[in-house]
């Protein structure tokens, strides 16, 4: 089974709206996606990326713009200026890393943790739901068929803690620096956009390994 790795930030409008696409690529290609939720504040200021609430005026006008144009090409409800997205510095600086830990949880207790991601992400950019309150957390969870506070409860865990940090930590050693970025035999693919490439690639692969079974 060919390993693709997902590093992304559970605030991430890129990643709500690549979720399908990237579901049905899984599917097809019948790959391992294992979500990586990772520090988005600590890793990509260091590795060249630029988080939107620092950029200049006119660049985050032009993020509006593109949101707009994604949002209607692919039929997906997206708010522009979610009222639960900081637009200057949170009071809480983690609060886009407990919806992470929530994901990390469900995906390290063998479930499919996809859909809770995903249903996080819409909660956030469609639905005006606050994701850094533990009992929004909860509700999303168990509308979508997870133990919620059993989740929610596993959140600060060493063992959810330490995964964390590991994703982190790979994600700053790989040159990550936007969101969502997929990882295929340690090439990078960033941005939602990029993800017809990723399909090519799987399906490279998939030829190759098809080749190697023949000749074996």
């Amino acid at each position: 089974m060919i390993q693709l790795d997902c590093y992304y930030s559970l605030s991430s409008p890129w990643a709500y709206l690549g979720g399908p696409k990237l579901q049905d690529i899984v599917r097809r290609h019948r790959a391992k996606l294992t979500l990586k939720p990772f520090d988005f504040q600590a890793v990509v200021p260091a590795t060249g990326g630029v988080p939107l609430r620092t950029r200049p005026e006119p660049r985050r006008r032009y993020h509006q713009v593109e949101l707009d144009r994604w949002r209607t090409y692919l039929g997906m409800p997206l708010v522009l200026e979610p009222k639960h997205y900081p637009q200057g510095m949170p009071a809480d600086p983690d609060w886009n890393k407990h919806a992470g830990w929530t994901v990390i949880a469900a995906q390290d207790l063998g479930l499919d943790a996809f859909p809770l991601s995903h249903a996080i992400l819409r909660a956030l950019w469609a639905e005006e739901r606050d994701i850094s309150l533990p009992r929004v957390r909860q509700a999303i969870a168990e509308e979508n068929g997870y133990d919620g506070a059993a989740l929610v409860a596993a959140e600060r865990s060493e063992r959810v803690q330490t995964l964390y940090r590991q994703y982190s930590a790979e994600a700053r050693k790989l040159g990550v620096f936007g969101s969502p970025t997929c990882v295929i035999e340690g090439e990078l693919f960033w941005g939602q956009d990029r993800l017809d490439f990723v399909d090519r690639r799987l399906d490279a692969i998939r030829w190759r390994e098809g080749q190697q079974r023949q000749k074996d």
